[in-house]
């Protein structure tokens, strides 16, 4: 099992996107080869994913997993949000979750994020249990949003 920090798009990569997002939202489309290219060179923005240690029938590591990083500068400090956090139903329970979380926080830190910030829905038990043992502390906060229609 290991995580990493993707740097270039590739068809994997579009094929394994389109594979996993409809199990985070079932209302995005799918990503075009361009769409996956212009967010993997998005700066400040970074992908990880999740390989599994057991090849598959093409004798490659398949990605299980994903993680979104996004970091920004405002005058208090570089802060940071995790997004888009999804392990294939596959895969769930074998830890994917806490090891992209896990490698997030780490560069978070090493770039030097004052925060890392993410929301849950309390529905999902599983995903708000893996998140306080990664030292996530629930906020009191109200998340507000703004949808132009």
């Amino acid at each position: 099992m290991s995580v990493e920090l993707i740097e270039n798009a590739s068809s994997e990569l579009v094929e394994a996107m389109n594979k996993l997002i409809p199990q985070l939202s079932a209302s995005t489309p799918p990503l075009t080869p361009e769409a996956v290219a212009a967010f993997v060179a998005q700066p400040y923005v970074y992908l990880f994913i999740y390989r599994s240690e057991v090849t598959d029938e093409k004798g490659s590591l398949p990605i299980l997993g994903m993680l979104s990083l996004a970091t920004f500068d405002i005058p208090t400090g570089k802060r940071a949000w995790i997004e888009d956090v999804v392990v294939d139903g596959a895969a769930r329970g074998q830890g994917a979750g806490q090891k992209l979380v896990e490698a997030a926080v780490v560069h978070g830190k090493r770039i030097g994020a004052k925060t890392i910030d993410l929301t849950s829905r309390p529905s999902r038990e599983s995903a708000n249990r893996l998140y306080r043992r990664c030292g996530f502390e629930l906020r009191e906060t109200n998340v507000y949003r703004y949808q132009d229609q």
